[in-house]
């Protein structure tokens, strides 16, 4: 049987490895993107799941974005062109999403909480609906950037996960790097040689603090 990570795609194979997936320790995390045990699938299940998000049920799933939603889905949609080497598109796509970027209100309350009820939101509805719209449009850039954000959203709630259990100390002594394409997040003393959702080198990783 073959597992598959649901963020990077790494292939767990336990004809290869000789160690049923069933019996990695709890803590086990995919050797690319650090997502945990519970990020992958049996090979099979991921395409079940795409076919029960069919252009059909669009209309029924659609709803009025936000202007953060509408933020982020510009700004990966940038990035998307910018990886196919699309300057004028990335920069008006960009633009747009500094406009939306501008128009978010500002949430007194925030907290945790609120971060992985949006986040869980994201991957439950929105990015799924955005990415059969695209499908159906035949819209293979858009198809692509919403994927990508859709999985930048999973590593955020795995990441959201890992504070509550570990507190800042999973931080101590580490950077955490967003890939400048794609938005992914690593946490570790050097970038990923690779990102895990976009494929670019780790020269397009920032630190930030």
């Amino acid at each position: 049987m073959r597992y598959i990570c649901s963020i990077c795609g790494y292939v767990y194979d336990e004809d290869v490895e000789k160690v049923p997936f069933s019996e990695l320790p709890d803590d086990w995390a995919c050797p690319m993107c650090k997502a945990p045990k519970s990020m992958f699938e049996a090979e099979g299940e991921q395409a079940a799941e795409a076919k029960e998000a069919r252009p059909a049920d669009v209309d029924s799933d659609m709803m009025p974005l936000s202007p953060g939603v509408l933020a982020a889905l510009f700004s990966n949609l940038a990035r998307g062109a910018e990886k196919q080497y699309k300057a004028k598109e990335s920069e008006a796509l960009g633009r747009i999403a500094e406009f939306f970027t501008f128009a978010v209100p500002s949430i007194p309350d925030a907290d945790l909480e609120l971060v992985r009820s949006l986040s869980e939101e994201c991957t439950g509805s929105s990015y799924p609906a955005a990415k059969a719209t695209a499908s159906s449009e035949g819209d293979r850039g858009a198809l692509r950037a919403c994927t990508w954000a859709e999985k930048v959203e999973r590593i955020i709630q795995v990441l959201i996960a890992r504070y509550e259990s570990e507190g800042e100390a999973f931080l101590d002594g580490v950077e955490v790097w967003v890939c400048s394409v794609c938005g992914f997040i690593y946490v570790g003393n050097e970038p990923p040689a690779m990102c895990p959702v976009c494929k670019v080198p780790a020269w397009k990783f920032e630190a930030v603090g």
